[in-house]
């Protein structure tokens, strides 16, 4: 078989691949994927005193736009960390006070008064992941994530 006719097959087999069914259709504006209108804000995790609240398990979908926000009500100085999540997402930003954050690359977040932080990201590469608080293992003190 000729190298022209192998490749019309390998095409002509790519194309006639079923399509994977579409949840979303993504608005692709000024600012592309990162139209506001495509971002999908996912509940807020409020951090207390040992405990984290989430309405979590969140599944999320690789190459969407979210925002997470994250807010500790001040009864403790409290820190959470999710190198596994924040290691497989691409961060936009992260806003503290109306400050713009553009990391390179994130761990975790301490809270050391009350106050919020927002996480604007993508999400890159399947897999189960979680934010934690630092040293908890509690069903309690943890959000789960599954990107799909």
């Amino acid at each position: 078989m000729k190298l022209t006719q192998f490749c019309t097959v390998a095409l002509c087999m790519a194309i006639a691949e079923p399509a994977l069914p579409q949840t979303r259709t993504l608005e692709l504006g000024f600012a592309g994927l990162m139209d506001r209108r495509n971002r999908v804000d996912l509940g807020e995790i409020v951090l207390t005193a040992g405990r984290m609240e989430n309405e979590g398990p969140y599944t999320l979908f690789s190459g969407e736009y979210y925002l997470l926000t994250i807010t500790a009500d001040g009864t403790q100085e409290i820190a959470i960390e999710g190198p596994g999540l924040f290691r497989n997402i691409w961060i936009n930003e992260v806003v503290i006070n109306d400050i713009e954050i553009r990391p390179l690359g994130l761990d975790s977040i301490e809270f050391d008064a009350a106050g919020s932080a927002r996480i604007s990201f993508i999400a890159i590469r399947p897999g189960q992941y979680e934010l934690r608080i630092v040293g908890a293992r509690g069903d309690s003190q943890r959000a789960a994530f599954t990107v799909q």
